[in-house]
């Protein structure tokens, strides 16, 4: 096997380099798991490429690969023992009861590896997706005329809740003060935890303030540079999904924590790994922090906030529901925060209007008849 080759890029697009290289990497991972799947998918694989985002190609990518695994391990229906030997002919004998069989397999199932014994549980939304992924795949093959009948419509329905049912989670206002107390003074944090906080308060904090006044997405917040950020007009730029730039304004809250962290905190130029230099949260090693780091760090500081232990800390998302909810909670419009936070349907945003926290409270504190009763008695 050749060496890996370097990647070098040759930017000309308005893009930082770090957005350009993400979908880079993003889009390699998708052509390496194509080229481990049958050839007769290349109608599959160009209608993903022009129709959905990347991450959603990934992932349909990904759902592919493990079914072509599951029929060479699980079924009888091919006797290829690799994916990419998987015949046209073995899919023309798959029938809808077996996609069926499969989505059922999918909700509990082993993986045994050389030491240890790993226990999936999918949950109906994930096994939604799966299913989605099959429909549009065996769409594509029966319209490129590679499959004989369009067997989709025998999938059974899986139940996923509606917009409405969800649970939202959120912080609530005290537990977001209660948090953010703790990343200011360390408090409620253990020893080893504190040893880290000396030297990483000052980002910890930023971060969270970030995803608190705009509920960012995760890759928002983790791909922001420092040259993202103009000062002298108070305002930032960042990538969202679907390719949009969005100029973001700064508050005092955010002005004042992010100028403190770059200022008194954030590692001196000789320190920052090679290609890091314009990374606005950079790790103890000094490169950009990861995806899986911010979670950590959110999941550790949101723990205290709610009381619990660190395991049962929010990842990201709620902070992005906490930012929704407080800020209709505060009376601003729902297609304000809908704009705010890059919702494509407002009646997304209209989920956490009506899960503003203490409404009911609200609504009868002023209507106390028996109390009123005794006061005019």
């Amino acid at each position: 096997m050749g060496e890996q080759k370097t990647v070098k890029l040759n930017n000309r697009s308005n893009k930082p380099d770090n957005i350009v290289m993400r979908e880079h990497e993003i889009v390699s991972k998708c052509e390496e798991l194509q080229s481990r799947l049958p050839s007769f998918m290349r109608g599959f694989f160009a209608y993903l490429r022009g129709n959905v985002l990347p991450m959603t190609r990934l992932s349909y990518l990904n759902d592919i690969s493990f079914f072509c695994q599951y029929l060479i391990r699980e079924t009888d229906l091919t006797e290829a023992r690799d994916p990419r030997d998987i015949k046209i002919s073995d899919f023309n004998r798959i029938k809808a009861v077996d996609i069926n069989i499969f989505i059922d397999y999918c909700r509990s199932y082993r993986v045994e590896m050389e030491n240890e014994i790993l226990v999936y549980e999918n949950t109906n939304k994930t096994l939604a997706r799966k299913k989605s992924s099959l429909s549009v795949l065996f769409k594509q093959l029966y319209r490129d005329e590679y499959i004989d009948k369009n067997i989709t419509d025998g999938f059974d329905p899986i139940r996923v809740p509606k917009a409405g049912e969800r649970e939202i989670k959120a912080l609530q206002d005290d537990e977001v003060m209660i948090m953010l107390d703790a990343v200011t003074t360390g408090a409620n944090l253990t020893a080893k935890e504190h040893q880290y906080w000396e030297k990483t308060k000052k980002r910890d904090k930023a971060i969270l303030i970030l995803f608190l006044t705009y509920g960012l997405r995760l890759f928002e917040l983790q791909q922001l540079n420092v040259s993202s950020f103009n000062f002298n007009r108070g305002e930032f730029k960042i990538y969202r999904k679907r390719d949009k730039e969005a100029i973001m304004p700064m508050n005092e809250s955010v002005t004042e924590v992010l100028t403190d962290y770059l200022e008194n905190e954030r590692a001196e130029k000789e320190k920052i790994k090679e290609g890091h230099e314009d990374a606005l949260f950079l790790s103890l090693q000094g490169g950009r922090m990861t995806e899986r780091q911010i979670r950590e760090l959110v999941k550790k500081y949101t723990s205290i906030g709610l009381a619990t232990s660190r395991k049962g800390g929010y990842s990201p998302h709620k902070l992005r529901a906490t930012a929704a909810t407080s800020l209709i909670g505060r009376g601003n419009s729902i297609f304000d925060v809908q704009a705010l936070l890059d919702h494509e349907q407002v009646t997304t945003t209209q989920l956490y209007a009506s899960h503003k926290m203490n409404v009911k409270r609200e609504l009868v504190k002023d209507m106390e008849w028996e109390k009123e009763r005794k006061e005019r008695d």
